[in-house]
């Protein structure tokens, strides 16, 4: 049998590597729970509508695939400098929008295509983002609905119109022959994507800046849609 002779001063230094790497696992293991502690805090917390006085005589929605929310406005009501370079038919009355990564939109169609590189790439790497466009012929039963005045349904149409990126000539940008079916569009959009700018925080900020009830600050969907039933 073979006795190592480990000198005391060795074994002290080993400990102390020892706790330095589990210190700092114990660090990168307390993040996300500390991140998913505070947004749950921030998402309690309500943002009461500005304009409680004028008369709330339009309509607007809200629709979550679950994890994803996307604001859906009737396009009687979408203010001509959004409509405009969006496509749409005659028969279709409403319009969703939803912001996000421009990888994730892509590559993830749906969450079995979900891979951990997609993931950490939209929440922790500086990336391109993109608008999606849906079009509807009739109004869903899952939508939540949501009275609005005339003022804060224009400063809506005005968030959601700054968010698309333009070309130099000031046109939306669609990409051609990208689109998950035959009544949804994708088009650049201004921003970079991460875990303290999801797409739900785009729709809480939007509701934010229109004056509308929201979430203090909020990445998830079920805060905002919670405010509204």
């Amino acid at each position: 049998m073979v006795f190592l002779n480990v000198p005391p001063s060795g074994i002290l230094k080993t400990m102390k590597i020892f706790k330095k790497i589990l210190k700092w696992f114990l660090y990168i293991l307390a993040l996300p729970i500390i991140y998913l502690i505070i947004s749950l805090i921030l998402t309690e917390i309500t943002i009461d509508r500005r304009d409680t006085f004028s008369i709330s005589n339009k309509f607007i929605f809200l629709y979550s695939n679950g994890v994803h929310l996307e604001i859906i406005l009737p396009k009687k009501d979408i203010h001509p400098k959004l409509l405009e370079g969006l496509i749409h038919l005659e028969n279709e009355n409403y319009l969703s929008f939803g912001w996000g990564d421009e990888n994730f939109y892509i590559n993830t169609p749906t969450w079995n295509d979900l891979t951990f590189s997609n993931a950490f790439h939209a929440l922790f790497l500086k990336s391109s983002t993109l608008m999606h466009v849906t079009r509807y012929k009739h109004k869903q039963n899952d939508w939540v609905k949501i009275p609005v005045n005339e003022n804060e349904l224009k400063k809506l149409n005005e968030y959601i119109s700054n968010t698309f990126k333009k070309d130099k000539n000031g046109n939306k940008i669609i990409l051609k022959n990208i689109a998950y079916t035959r009544t949804d569009n994708f088009y650049k959009a201004e921003g970079s994507y991460s875990c303290f700018k999801t797409s739900n925080t785009w729709v809480n900020s939007g509701f934010i800046n229109s004056g509308l009830k929201s979430c203090f600050w909020t990445p998830f969907d079920f805060g905002l849609i919670k405010k509204y039933k």
